[in-house]
């Protein structure tokens, strides 16, 4: 008999201490110490206007011109969880003030009274979390306070500082797609002078045009004056077999004279000397070639920055809003009731497992 009551006895006192005593510490703690924790909703979506998108909801913003990024998606989501937004949201909100109007076990510093920035961050990141839902892509941003106001004002910050980091990637981006294709087009259009520049000095230092045009010049020129000398050398023949002794011999011989020397001064600016036409149009060929390289480099570079304008507006993201950041009008958190129901079958749980084990020991010492 004195056996069974020592076993009811530890039984009681093992009840007492797994369920009656952590349950009392719950209602204790989460009916009148926990803090009220306000929680403040918010849902965006970063959009671009150049990747696609094969599903529903990308089908609807693709009707729009746009569609989802999600890649750019994780860039926001690391900001407003960074140090650099917590920076900026403590330096105008006071956060690690505003944090310490908590209860004991759930204000900023906890109870190893560590309130060093780095403890900031590490509590920071508790109080406000981000979701993605990769099927549709949206984000959805929840901040957690002790003050509706305050939850409100922490989820609103946020959005603007992630808008304008959006607006800061949108702008390097196309500067430095912009940049790049400026500096080719400048480095073209430096080429292009100076071919443009070598062939005028080539001008001017061989007094030539081009050379090609005016040898086609000449050599009509030339073409006229062989046909007046077959002309001037049939005369004379006809002449000479008519009348030997006529008087306008010696003038047609000397105009005949005349013509001759005036096809081989012609041929010899075209075919010749230093001076000569055939002479300068290699190198002037190769000056013109270099120059009509230049101005196609020059034309594909402008191209190529009219196409990198246009890409960095294709390239464009965007943060819509598509849920505003709400004002709590209750506490939603902590769930009092839940937490002590759950607190009482986790102790049953455990009284009944530590009972079970408890009671095979003993059986098995007797």
């Amino acid at each position: 008999m004195s056996t069974l009551k020592q076993k009811l006895s530890g039984i009681n006192r093992l009840f007492l201490v797994t369920v009656v005593v952590p349950t009392l510490l719950a209602i204790l703690y989460f009916g009148l110490i926990a803090s009220d924790v306000y929680i403040s909703e918010s849902r965006f979506i970063i959009r671009s206007p150049q990747k696609q998108t094969m599903n529903a909801l990308g089908a609807i913003l693709q009707g729009a011109g746009l569609s989802r990024s999600q890649d750019d998606t994780y860039t926001v989501h690391d900001f407003i969880l960074s140090r650099d937004a917590l920076q900026k949201l403590n330096t105008q909100l006071k956060l690690d003030e505003r944090y310490r109007d908590g209860d004991l076990f759930s204000r900023f510093p906890g109870l190893d009274m560590d309130d060093s920035f780095e403890a900031l961050h590490r509590y920071y990141q508790k109080k406000v979390s981000v979701q993605l839902d990769t099927l549709s892509s949206i984000t959805t941003l929840r901040v957690r306070a002790f003050n509706a106001e305050e939850a409100y004002r922490v989820n609103q910050m946020l959005l603007g500082m992630s808008e304008a980091l959006i607006n800061q990637l949108n702008e390097r981006s196309r500067l430095d797609m912009v940049r790049y294709a400026q500096a080719e087009v400048d480095a073209a259009e430096k080429t292009a002078q100076a071919a443009a520049l070598a062939v005028s000095r080539y001008r001017t230092a061989k007094e030539v045009f081009d050379p090609e045009k005016q040898s086609a010049l000449q050599l009509q020129q030339v073409g006229r004056l062989q046909d007046e000398l077959l002309a001037a050398k049939t005369q004379l023949a006809q002449v000479k077999s008519l009348a030997p002794n006529n008087p306008q011999i010696p003038v047609l011989q000397r105009q005949v004279g005349i013509l001759e020397s005036e096809i081989r001064k012609e041929t010899a600016k075209v075919a010749g000397g230093e001076r000569s036409l055939s002479n300068k149009a290699a190198e002037y060929e190769r000056l013109a070639l270099d120059r009509v390289f230049a101005d196609k480099l020059l034309g594909t570079a402008l191209a190529s920055l009219e196409q990198a304008r246009n890409e960095a507006q294709r390239k464009q993201l965007y943060l819509d809003r598509i849920v505003e950041p709400g004002k709590p009008d209750i506490a939603v958190e902590p769930r009092r009731l839940r937490a002590v129901l759950t607190t009482l079958v986790l102790g049953l749980i455990a009284w009944g497992v530590l009972s079970l084990l408890i009671a095979g020991v003993r059986e098995h010492h007797d």
